[in-house]
């Protein structure tokens, strides 16, 4: 079995800086079966440094690159906090809000043709609210 301290003639006699059975790298996409984005994992050293890390699909899993996506991680989530408030914000003041479209109708009440976000967000703007219309999504009831 070989390892780090084994030296290697081809290399000039080097000890390698990882050992040749595994490696942990950092996955910079979901990979199917392997792990998700950010994961640290444990992999053959050969599907690393040949397949992964040449596809971009990964980086080594160096101290410094721990901290780097530690600290991406740690933004993202508070980035999501944040998102995540602001829309309950938004959801709180449009609560009791309601909206009238002008459509045409058929005699059983259905109308013709749809109503669209961009509708929406000219009625919600007329009452206020400064909503992008690309925010705004309907769900369509069958």
């Amino acid at each position: 079995m070989l390892n780090s301290t084994f030296p290697f003639p081809h290399c000039g006699g080097a000890i390698l800086p990882f050992p040749l059975e595994t490696m942990e790298i950092i996955l910079r996409e979901d990979i199917k079966g392997l792990g998700y984005k950010d994961d640290i994992v444990t992999v053959k050293g050969g599907y690393g440094r040949n397949y992964l890390i040449p596809q971009g699909l990964a980086i080594i899993a160096s101290p410094s690159n721990k901290k780097m996506i530690e600290e991406n991680i740690r933004q993202a989530s508070h980035k999501a906090e944040k998102v995540k408030k602001d829309a309950e914000d938004l959801a709180a003041k449009l609560e009791g809000v309601t909206l009238e479209l002008p459509a045409k109708a058929g005699e059983s009440g259905k109308i013709f043709g749809a109503v669209t976000v961009l509708q929406i967000a000219d009625v919600l703007k007329e009452k206020g609210f400064e909503i992008d219309s690309r925010r705004i999504s309907l769900n369509h009831d069958k």
